[in-house]
């Protein structure tokens, strides 16, 4: 099952530290439990349930819509309070990231479930697709596909005064605000601006009204901020086409781009399907239309290409849709450069792990209280370990914890660190020793029996490094009454 649903995964917002799926992952998780049962564990049955994302630039799950601290509503032109944008943040519809990210996950996953049960529809079977490299930079747009009538052109990429203001999802910092037309007033910004590159007044020009904060793609320390050449592609399974765009559009751009390639279609194949697949293989930050573009908003201040972004995204998207649909073949275009060798992490190494005297790695700083019995759908039970650092080793399709239930003479794993209801939280104690608390929120469905909690990491020592893992104690779990 594929569904797309407009909406960004920022339920959870930037104040999170914990790795989430957000509510993609959250209605993605819940559909696999339904059709792979409830102790199948994530990403491992045979039923694969992507919510995929599609064109939500501008689209917030947070429907309470934002406020300042005090409750009051944010200016609505620059989202600030009392002038500045770090208060006004959008909040809702639950009391908490949780609760909200469970809420907008559960609607996207009850209509795709609907849907996916009463949907009959046979859309054919013909298999095809078409890639191209692109330089967004660099593009001549004709007048017919140009907002002011003429011919006009892309620009170098770079990213406006707006774009450091951040959104109400994630307001940003200093005294950037949403909505700016000019240059910002903050002489260090303006001399930051200038020692990475200065843009030049052709760059200037071209990007107007935009007022350029980074020159992002001239820029060369230790290599350009923002791509130029970015992956095209539209896969057709029958007549439903999948056009994968690499950025962010808006909900206005992206039915502007999918009418411009459903035009093309139609004129070779009968009702097609065409859906816009965002932030594919690629990322070119936002994309508006001109007219959105002229407010200078943070996906306006994003749309790195210029004012015409849009307009070059769907003449290149409707010439590829037409070779698809006639079998020709389009060249490859420029090849994106390899900048691995360029990059730099200020992330510094984990150097050791050392548990206090007396302790081991995977040993218990507080156990559970198996006198207790706990309830399924009611209780939330956590456990403490001595560990190593987690960015040891990342368990890549692993996992950092389990649930086990005791089955005759061993265990069954029936939860991971994947699972909705656990949590696994780390954190130094000192210079080198680090403690990981696992916790459980136990869902209704969890049959009677009993139970421990595990947890599995790597240390970095002196002398030797390794795996090491521990567990609780047992505990019952019962029936919720």
């Amino acid at each position: 099952m594929i569904s797309w649903f407009s909406v960004h995964g920022t339920s959870m917002n930037n104040s999170n530290l914990l790795i989430s799926g957000d509510n993609k992952g959250y209605a993605s998780l819940k559909f696999e439990e339904k059709m792979n049962g409830f102790e199948s564990l994530p990403g491992k049955g045979p039923f694969v349930a992507a919510f995929a994302q599609t064109n939500e630039g501008d689209s917030s799950p947070n429907t309470k819509g934002p406020s300042c601290p005090d409750g009051c509503p944010c200016d609505n032109a620059k989202s600030t309070c009392n002038g500045l944008n770090e208060g006004c943040t959008g909040k809702g519809p639950g009391e908490d990231d949780f609760e909200s990210t469970k809420i907008i996950g559960g609607k996207q996953l009850d209509l795709a479930f609907q849907l996916f049960q009463d949907t009959r529809e046979n859309i054919g079977d013909k298999l095809a697709s078409i890639h191209q490299f692109v330089d967004l930079s660099s593009q001549t747009i004709p007048a017919e596909f140009s907002s002011t009538g003429k011919e006009a052109q892309t620009c170098p990429g770079a990213l406006g005064v707006a774009f450091a203001a951040g959104t109400t999802d994630g307001p940003g910092e200093f005294d950037f605000t949403q909505g700016s037309n000019s240059s910002s007033d903050n002489i260090y910004w303006r001399f930051i601006t200038r020692v990475l590159h200065d843009p030049s007044p052709d760059q200037v020009k071209c990007h107007f009204p935009k007022p350029i904060l980074f020159d992002t793609q001239l820029t060369e320390f230790p290599a350009p901020w923002t791509p130029a050449i970015m992956p095209l592609q539209i896969f057709r399974i029958g007549r439903l086409f999948i056009v994968g765009v690499p950025g962010e559009f808006t909900t206005m751009s992206g039915r502007r781009l999918r009418d411009s390639v459903t035009r093309v279609i139609s004129k070779e194949v009968q009702d097609p399907i065409v859906v816009i697949a965002g932030l594919a293989n690629g990322y070119s930050h936002y994309v508006t239309t001109f007219e959105e573009y002229q407010y200078q908003r943070y996906e306006g201040a994003s749309t790195l290409y210029g004012p015409h972004t849009l307009a070059a995204y769907q003449v290149l998207y409707s010439k590829l849709a037409e070779a698809l649909v006639k079998n020709e073949t389009t060249p490859p275009g420029p090849s994106p450069p390899d900048l691995r060798d360029s990059t730099f992490n200020f992330l510094p190494d984990v150097y050791l792990d050392e548990p206090p005297f007396g302790k081991d790695f995977g040993d218990l700083r507080r156990d559970i209280d198996s006198s207790q019995t706990f309830i399924a759908g009611k209780s939330t039970i956590a456990v403490e370990f001595y560990s190593g650092h987690p960015r040891n080793n990342f368990r890549q399709e692993d996992t950092f914890l389990t649930i086990e239930r005791k089955q005759g003479n061993g265990f069954k794993v029936i939860a991971t660190d994947g699972n909705w209801e656990t949590k696994f939280f780390w954190r130094r104690e000192g210079i080198v020793a680090s403690i990981v608390t696992v916790s459980w929120e136990i869902p209704a469905p969890t049959p009677p029996g009993v139970y421990r909690i595990c947890h599995f990491g790597d240390f970095k020592g002196l002398l030797a490094s390794g795996p090491y893992s521990g567990c609780s104690s047992l505990f019952h779990v019962s029936a919720s009454s």
